[in-house]
């Protein structure tokens, strides 16, 4: 049964770093294309950042210099590094493993900007 399960989510001041976890468990991770999604509370879930199996990244203009994904195949984890965090960054942060029409969605996890 294929799983995502996030980690490292909380409450951080302004101008804070948090480091998010995803790990993966019934699906050959490296395949996938990983992604980090978040929705903050009245809108639409965004894309933020993407890991793709072949080794590119993209990232949101919102995210783009402060936030960093990076992947360990050898662990079947995603990550998402985030630096110099802004109240704006408030949302729920979702995982996001796909391949072709194959997507597999993360329970979520909080993080909270505040000081």
């Amino acid at each position: 049964q294929a799983q995502l399960v996030e980690s490292g989510g909380g409450l951080v001041q302004p101008g804070g770093s948090l480091r998010l976890s995803c790990a993966a468990s019934g699906i050959t991770f490296s395949l996938y294309a990983m992604a980090w999604y978040r929705q903050a509370p009245g809108k639409q879930r965004e894309l933020i950042a993407v890991f793709t199996r072949g080794g590119k990244t993209n990232y949101a203009d919102s995210v783009e210099g402060r936030f960093t994904i990076s992947r360990d195949n050898a662990k079947n984890t995603v990550y998402l590094q985030m630096n110099s965090l802004k109240p704006e960054d408030t949302a729920v942060y979702y995982c996001n493993a796909a391949l072709n029409s194959l997507v597999v969605w993360g329970q979520g996890t909080q993080v909270t900007v505040s000081s």
